[in-house]
């Protein structure tokens, strides 16, 4: 979805899967500085959106979600996973249920592949899932602003601020009462901050809950069956995560920041060391500087001295190891 929002004044788009909205509209900083002082929006309309209706809609998911949502309270927002068999990350979902429906919003172009899914396991339970992509977007308030919520719009409020629900044909006219808008780069860098995970940008294809401190927030560890359940309790109960996300602070004297995937040394251990880890989200941030997030071995030391290709990289534990 190309958003109607590249047209404003020094808009660059955004490349990659968060193609079709802004990278930023000319000054990285400022549009972080916005955010991070509570103004301004961000333009997620990229991002794909579902809705789940039904009597039985909140009994259903929690059969497949690894979030406890069968007594989910309207207006509460919460996020969960679906799994593979083997517990591997496949999907994320940001939902709220506004008392008839739940909404969810969900990675660009993730969408397709999800409803699949879920249509797959409806069996006779009462609901109907919909793509509503195509008619609904996502705009991002951040903590602390003051703009008001369209009556039109479902809101999922979080504390990094309000996900809101908007009909697509209002994005234009909520852009200019909402201003000033700011580019994905700027939320990318409060989310590193934030040390908060995405998918396909901090998970591969073997990615479990534990490795990214999702148990809590996206995993609940009291409930039923779900698919993937039997790995969750197992490593929470008797072993470890093989990997840990970190948070790099990263020399700020180089130009270039080391890209997603860039692999990840023990400095001591020269450019010819062995790879212990890679560099899942790199971005500048205002106060900050250079940062990124990582996911490294488990057993890397805490205090250990890193490089990322060839820069420079000290960390900060987000999950323990």
């Amino acid at each position: 979805m190309k958003s109607p929002l590249l047209s404003l004044p020094g808009a660059v788009p955004a490349e990659g899967v968060d193609e079709g909205v802004a990278a930023h509209y000319g000054d990285l900083f400022r549009e972080q500085r916005a955010l991070a002082d509570g103004t301004g929006f961000v333009d997620l309309s990229h991002r794909g959106v579902l809705t789940v209706t039904g009597d039985d809609r909140l009994s259903w998911l929690h059969l497949l979600l690894t979030q406890h949502v069968s007594d989910l309270p309207t207006g509460q927002a919460t996020e969960a996973l679906i799994l593979s068999a083997n517990g591997h990350i496949e999907h994320a979902l940001y939902l709220v249920d506004d008392g008839t429906t739940v909404w969810a919003h969900v990675e660009p172009g993730s969408q397709e592949a999800l409803i699949a899914y879920l249509e797959s396991m409806k069996f006779f339970y009462r609901v109907e899932v919909a793509d509503r992509t195509a008619d609904t977007a996502v705009v991002h308030l951040p903590a602390g602003s003051i703009a008001q919520a369209p009556d039109s719009a479902v809101v999922r409020e979080t504390p990094y601020g309000r996900d809101l629900f908007l009909p697509r044909d209002r994005l234009e006219a909520f852009a200019a009462e909402a201003g000033p808008a700011a580019g994905i780069l700027a939320h990318e860098a409060l989310r590193v901050e934030q040390h908060r995970p995405r998918l396909g940008f901090e998970t591969d294809h073997r990615t479990i809950p534990h490795e990214l401190g999702w148990i809590g927030t996206a995993v609940h560890l009291q409930k039923g069956c779900y698919r993937g359940q039997e790995t969750v309790a197992r490593v929470h109960n008797l072993g470890k995560p093989p990997r840990r996300l970190v948070f790099l602070h990263l020399d700020g004297s180089e130009v270039h920041l080391p890209p997603n995937g860039a692999e990840i040394r023990l400095a001591d251990d020269g450019p010819d060391g062995r790879k212990i880890g890679f560099v899942t989200t790199s971005v500048r941030h205002h106060e900050l500087g250079p940062v990124a997030l990582a996911l490294v071995k488990r057993n890397v030391p805490v205090d250990a001295r890193l490089m990322a290709e060839e820069t420079a990289a000290a960390q900060e534990t987000v999950v323990e190891p």
